[in-house]
């Protein structure tokens, strides 16, 4: 089994999601007692949430990237980032590790492709959602990928910061994604990406009018893949 860098903590909410799920994964393959092998460096949030709402990505970039080749100097394999916004700086973190970036976005993208889709709907941070680094990276000439309108979009953020990264579910923001995903498979979308690792807190895949494609899950399921060397896995 190779040996899993995990750069958590933003937030801790959906990191602790990320060990469970890979470590069920680890089982699930291999039986009896395993678990993953895994080293967890988790991030105060509070100064890298400033650095977002300040524009000042490099410096996040940099404070991420030393962080990556810490976990790749401690035994990682190779290393994966338990947040979708971050990803915006995935470039100079994959450029400092020389082993193995399993990126959030190839993995969604391979799933998405896996399942035939020709239009989804993306949710997110106002950041994933605003701005081409992760719409970019899925959208392709055979797939349209499409996002709330702004008033949704700013209820979607407001509900990730302010409640799902501080551990709060609430009855009443369960009832607005619901509405928002029903509006988006009313518009044509096949399916709907939860493009932020909280996301999966608050709404059931089970409950919603269309699939949905979890990227916490896909991540996971993708890590659990390569770290165990399953080819039939995206990953």
């Amino acid at each position: 089994m190779k040996t899993l860098g995990l750069i958590g903590g933003m937030s801790w909410e959906s990191t602790q999601l990320y060990y469970r799920l890979i470590n069920e994964g680890v089982r699930a393959e291999l039986g009896g007692l395993h678990s993953a092998s895994l080293i967890l460096q988790s991030v105060d949030f509070a100064p890298i949430e400033q650095l977002q709402a300040e524009g000042q990505w490099a410096r996040a970039g940099a404070q991420l990237a030393g962080i990556a080749k810490r976990l790749e100097m401690a035994g990682a394999d190779g290393v994966i980032l338990c947040t979708n916004t971050m990803h915006k700086v995935a470039e100079p973190i994959a450029d400092a590790l020389s082993v193995p970036f399993l990126h959030i976005g190839d993995v969604t993208r391979a799933a998405i492709e896996a399942a035939g889709y020709s239009q989804v709907s993306f949710l997110g941070t106002r950041f994933t959602m605003d701005e081409p680094f992760m719409i970019d990276r899925l959208q392709t000439d055979s797939l349209r990928v499409d996002v709330p309108d702004l008033a949704d979009r700013e209820i979607i953020n407001r509900v990730i910061f302010e409640e799902l990264c501080r551990g709060k579910i609430l009855e009443a923001s369960r009832a607005e994604y619901h509405r928002i995903i029903q509006q988006l498979a009313d518009q044509g979308a096949e399916a709907v990406v939860f493009g932020c690792t909280e996301i999966g807190m608050l709404v059931d895949p089970a409950s919603l009018p269309i699939p949905c494609l979890d990227t916490t899950q896909l991540h996971a399921d993708a890590a659990v893949s390569w770290m165990l060397s399953i080819k039939r896995m995206p990953g």
